[in-house]
């Protein structure tokens, strides 16, 4: 079934436009409230980001649930795993989180948890899909039993007393130099108020949110604030969160970038010299460098994969008995704590490690030599370009070109209208070559120059 509403990660789009207007979000509650309800619950958690429409969606929310007799419970602004946590904690129906993620203001989206606090798969996606089209036709609840909403107290501080409480190594932070990035988004108070009870030497930046300045010159995807403000300050390291603080990118104390896959591999290599690494490896997506691969495999360890999409990684790493796994972008799950990505928690362990060893961030951060590897996004207007035969015909005649010797992802974006191609190997003029073969044949269906 073709999907109008669900992406890649919940459902996001341009705002007060499909799929992304206070319609659907009315629809997706009252659908969701139809669908869980009977499962046991009468209670439903939402948390939303800093961006200015996040309180119009919320509202369009909590009238849904409140007409079907689900009481709406509002954490307020709150990072996306904070969500995940408070449905687990509280015998919620489900768990609601409004954000765009790493997307600018314009943006907004919906983000569903279950009772125990983890991204619905995709045949629940399609059962929502279905109830959303006619979810206004059906009945609703009758006038005494229409529900009150509440607000949760204290949810941040419980979030934050969580993730504290993970630390199995050094808790003592007050060595470290720390500039902190909330790209003035759901983080900007419970991640300092973590790295501040660790005694940790903090400079904030990305901490005033407006409504619309939330990931514009800030945050995991633009780093350049943070990197100016390392070397400013003189710090030992930086780490920059996103909208909804479910991912992290690090920065070392000489202004150089850690991806997710570096970091994966440090705490990989931590946990597993500690005996707290589970399933022989972690999981990651095809996204991630053959490097990482490399090191695990030299240090006895294996890399699973996955579909893009940090719900995969989590479904793989439950029905396989991983505690780690993630994506290069920088969504951490840790397992034994959290059910979904979360930016304050492995931005701890790194720190953790940090505290623990001394010397340098960006010794301590080169955990593996990546593999050349380069990431081309493609915005498309028409059709999607991958439907074509022509490019299905060069996609194979670039995939031949790496044969054994590396390899190339294509995909379309689930939250824009993107094709993204990945290509890398050890090799990286055939890498390249590879790449501009695959891009070619992508712009030329499309007629993007």
């Amino acid at each position: 079934m073709a999907r109008q509403y669900f992406g890649t990660d919940g459902i996001r789009g341009r705002i007060n436009k499909k799929p992304m207007t206070a319609e659907t979000a009315l629809r997706l509650s009252i659908a969701a409230a139809r669908t869980f309800a009977p499962q046991g619950g009468r209670e439903v958690v939402i948390g939303r980001d800093t961006r200015r429409s996040g309180e119009m969606i919320e509202a369009a929310l909590i009238a849904g649930f409140a007409s079907m007799g689900i009481t709406p419970v509002r954490l307020g602004v709150v990072p996306t795993p904070a969500v995940a946590l408070m449905a687990r904690e509280t015998g919620a129906a489900l768990g609601v989180m409004v954000s765009a993620s790493h997307n600018k203001f314009e943006d907004n989206g919906l983000k569903l948890f279950s009772p125990d606090g983890v991204k619905f798969d995709d045949t629940v996606e399609e059962a929502l899909e279905a109830s959303m089209s006619a979810a206004l036709e059906g009945d609703y609840a009758a006038p005494a039993e229409i529900a009150l909403p509440r607000e949760l107290a204290g949810a941040p501080a419980r979030y934050v007393r969580r993730c504290l409480d993970t630390l199995t190594g050094a808790r003592d932070f007050s060595k470290l130099k720390v500039v902190l990035d909330c790209a003035h988004g759901a983080g900007f108070e419970t991640a300092p108020a973590a790295l501040r009870e660790l005694g940790a030497q903090l400079t904030v930046i990305g901490n005033a949110p407006d409504g619309v300045n939330i990931n514009a010159g800030v945050g995991s995807t633009a780093t350049g604030a943070l990197k100016a403000a390392v070397l400013e300050t003189g710090a030992d390291i930086g780490i920059a969160l996103d909208g909804d603080a479910d991912r992290l990118i690090v920065i070392d104390e000489t202004g150089m970038e850690a991806d997710g896959d570096q970091v994966m591999g440090l705490i990989a290599g931590e946990m597993h010299r500690t005996g707290r690494l589970k399933g022989g490896g972690m999981v990651a997506t095809v996204m991630s460098n053959m490097g990482l691969s490399e090191f695990l495999k030299a240090e006895g360890l294996t890399l699973a994969r996955t579909k893009v999409g940090d719900r995969y990684v989590g479904e793989h790493m439950r029905a396989h008995g991983f505690n780690l796994g993630g994506e290069q972008s920088g969504h951490i799950i840790l397992s034994d704590v959290s059910t979904t990505g979360d930016g304050l928690l492995a931005g701890l362990q790194v720190l953790s490690v940090l505290a623990a060893r001394g010397g340098k961030a960006s010794d301590m951060l080169r955990v593996f030599k990546p593999a050349p590897q380069k990431l081309v996004n493609i915005r498309y207007s028409g059709a999607n370009p991958l439907e074509s035969d022509r490019v299905k015909a060069a996609l194979a005649e670039a995939d031949d070109m790496l044969a054994d010797r590396g390899r190339m992802v294509v995909r379309k974006s689930g939250t824009e209208p993107l094709i993204r191609v990945m290509a890398e190997a050890l090799d990286e003029a055939l890498m390249q070559k590879a790449l501009d073969h695959a891009v070619s044949a992508v712009k030329a269906e499309d007629g993007v120059s």
